[in-house]
């Protein structure tokens, strides 16, 4: 891709602040959430895809716009993006309500690099942008393209029953997408996505991740709050007594292959993500997430995902759903000062997965 000649336009164009996104909640469905204005977390994302489109040299990132005038942000394919790329990315993922740092690893954890999140509103930071919930598809055989979409884009095009339990929808004049791909998406995807958006094609913003690239392995291990908030929701726990959390897990080292590179960053999040939720509630209902919520609660827990995935012939769907979710959770009720412990992380698996 080239992107040399158009990277001022695009800059100029994604910089723009004078549009206000405006958000819908519905209280019947957020409970408290819904007794004041939720924000755009489009409108909060914005300025932070302008400044990763600002330093793309410095990132070392590709930016173009492909034949439909959507921008495409190569952060992996054809480009060495780094850390500080897949920080910020991640960041854009949870629609500006998220934090994520890279810290020390400790000795648990062997010293490798960690990536910790917060965001102080988890169940739309999470739920409503950084989850990967839809699907985009075109063409058949080994040609065809997939992805699961990321970020703030979703809650403009909400296309999953997720938003309407959520009681959220987005309007703002720009869309942004996270994917973990290794290829652009074509014009039809492209099309389609502008459709749903109710946006031209010029307004849609596509950050590619590749699972084997580096700022694509900080994306994903900064996941390890999504997956225990998606697993709490699958639990039935009431999103609206969801009120704060935080989440750490190692950085595994990249893999040149697919494979290994999606199995080590579902490892670190499975045997070296610990995550805390504070919580409002009953103490049992504390008690039964913290017991339920790590991925030891799953049959199919204990063995490197690599050879989770190959035993049952690729196909996640036969994988547990309930695998999906940090090696350790910390629930803390606030409305009774009492804490409960479940899980632990496992550093030699970890050492297995990772290759050291």
């Amino acid at each position: 891709m080239v992107a040399t000649a158009c990277k001022g336009g695009l800059h100029d164009e994604l910089g723009r602040s004078g549009t206000t996104g405006v958000s819908e909640a519905n209280p019947r469905t957020t409970g408290a959430r819904g007794s004041h204005a939720r924000p755009s977390v489009n409108a909060l994302a914005a300025p932070h895809v302008a400044a990763l489109l600002a330093s793309a040299d410095a990132l070392r990132l590709s930016v173009s716009a492909d034949e439909t005038r959507a921008t495409i942000v190569d952060a992996g394919i054809a480009t060495r993006a780094g850390l500080e790329a897949g920080r910020r990315i991640a960041e854009i993922c949870m629609g500006g309500l998220g934090t994520v740092a890279l810290v020390p690893g400790d000795r648990e954890m062997r010293g490798f690099t960690q990536v910790h999140v917060h965001s102080a509103d988890p169940v739309l930071a999470c739920l409503g942008s950084q989850y990967a919930g839809w699907s985009l598809s075109h063409g058949e055989g080994k040609g065809a393209f997939r992805a699961l979409a990321s970020g703030p884009g979703r809650a403009i095009a909400r296309r999953e029953a997720l938003f309407d339990e959520l009681g959220y929808a987005d309007r703002f004049d720009r869309a942004t997408f996270v994917l973990e791909a290794d290829r652009p998406p074509p014009a039809p995807v492209v099309e389609k996505v502008a459709r749903d958006c109710a946006l031209p094609a010029q307004g849609i913003t596509f950050i590619l991740t590749p699972t084997r690239s580096l700022a694509g392995t900080v994306q994903i291990v900064a996941r390890a709050l999504e997956v225990a908030l998606h697993k709490a929701h699958t639990l039935g726990f009431p999103l609206e007594h969801i009120v704060d959390g935080a989440g750490v897990a190692p950085l595994p080292p990249p893999a040149p292959d697919f494979l290994t590179a999606m199995g080590r960053t579902n490892d670190a999040i499975l045997f070296g993500g610990s995550v805390t939720l504070f919580v409002a509630g009953s103490d049992e209902q504390a008690r039964q997430l913290a017991a339920n919520l790590p991925a030891s609660a799953s049959r199919d827990y204990g063995k490197p995902f690599a050879q989770t995935f190959k035993d049952v012939q690729f196909d996640f769907y036969k994988i547990d759903p309930m695998l999906f979710a940090p090696a350790e959770v910390l629930v803390c009720n606030i409305a009774s000062g009492n804490a409960f412990r479940g899980g632990a992380r496992d550093s030699a698996r970890l050492q297995e997965s990772f290759g050291v």
